[in-house]
């Protein structure tokens, strides 16, 4: 963070265990067109505000330790309330997501990269990465 301001970005650090949130709930209040939370999250908790800075942000850079073969629960709840609403059901799928940001991923693990490869661990970050696509 202190590389970006130091270009002249304004960044902010959000720590989701200090949130109050759940996982993505199936409601499919999001998939309704025409409804008023087509393509993006109906549910009004602490990730409320964090998707509407996320929208604003000309960046995204996610960080996760590897527990059990990927991301932490809070993350992946988060992911699957960030992407979901704005996935389409068009083939190919399209994403509602109003431009196109630049996004990273830093994960962290007590292992080396041969461990990583030979885990297999390579396909949850193309996956993740497929995703943020």
């Amino acid at each position: 963070m202190e590389g970006a301001e130091s270009e002249g970005a304004v960044t902010e650090l959000i720590q989701l265990y200090d949130l109050n949130y759940k996982g993505c709930k199936s409601c499919f209040s999001c998939k309704i067109r025409g409804g008023k939370s087509y393509g993006s999250c109906a549910v009004n908790d602490d990730l409320t505000s964090i998707f509407m800075k996320v929208e604003e942000s000309d960046a995204l850079i996610l960080g996760s330790p590897i527990y059990l073969g990927t991301v932490t629960g809070e993350m992946r709840s988060f992911m699957e309330r960030l992407i979901y609403p704005y996935l389409t059901y068009n083939n190919p799928p399209k994403s509602l997501f109003p431009k196109k940001i630049n996004t990273g991923f830093i994960y962290t693990m007590n292992a080396k990269e041969e461990q990583v490869k030979e885990s297999g661990y390579n396909l949850i970050f193309a996956t993740n990465e497929y995703y943020f696509n």
